[in-house]
């Protein structure tokens, strides 16, 4: 599914995002940018040493934040990790805006053209998908509505739950 906002395109696939061809690929990190288990585990496994090497000099970020490292061996040249927030810490909504926010700028800073997130937060963080969905899409189009170099954001959701609720929440947010 795409649509167009302005001059970038909005994406929704269901896949692994470690096989993302796209400039960037966003992980839903911690803030002490360990790559243990989920998306980071794969992304660590597929992606080889150098990532979490990276992420060990940088040393780690705030929930909301996000920073870039090498992809490794990825397909991807860059990993944007972004921590998002854990449901209960409190302000979980306004943490979900800033991790989406700080990849999307990370992304324009670089000169990136295009870049993958998942679904942040949603795992082991147990943060409610549609709320993330309708978060992450709304900021999402929001950035695309001004100006940006990216020309294309894909949001590689796993299974077919994660893409059919940021489908319906996509549809809702574009109808006019």
């Amino acid at each position: 599914m795409k649509k167009q906002i302005n001059n970038s395109t909005i994406e929704l696939i269901e896949g692994d995002i470690t096989e993302m061809k796209t400039d960037a690929i966003v992980n839903a990190a911690n803030a002490q940018l360990i790559l243990g288990g989920g998306v980071a585990g794969a992304i660590r496994r597929k992606g080889g040493p150098a990532i979490q090497e990276a992420c060990n000099k940088i040393g780690g970020t705030v929930v909301g934040g996000a920073v870039i490292t090498t992809g490794g061996n990825l397909a991807a040249r860059f990993v944007i990790h972004a921590v998002g927030p854990r449901m209960g810490e409190g302000n979980e909504d306004e943490k979900l805006t800033n991790a989406t926010l700080n990849s999307l700028k990370l992304a324009d800073e670089h000169q990136l053209k295009s870049i993958a997130l998942p679904a942040i937060s949603t795992g082991i963080f147990g943060f409610p998908l549609e709320r993330a969905a309708r978060i992450m899409l709304a900021t999402t189009i929001d950035y695309l509505q001004k100006d940006t170099g990216l020309e294309r954001v894909v949001f590689c959701l796993f299974g077919q739950e994660a893409f059919e609720t940021f489908q319906k929440v996509l549809d809702q947010k574009l109808r006019r």
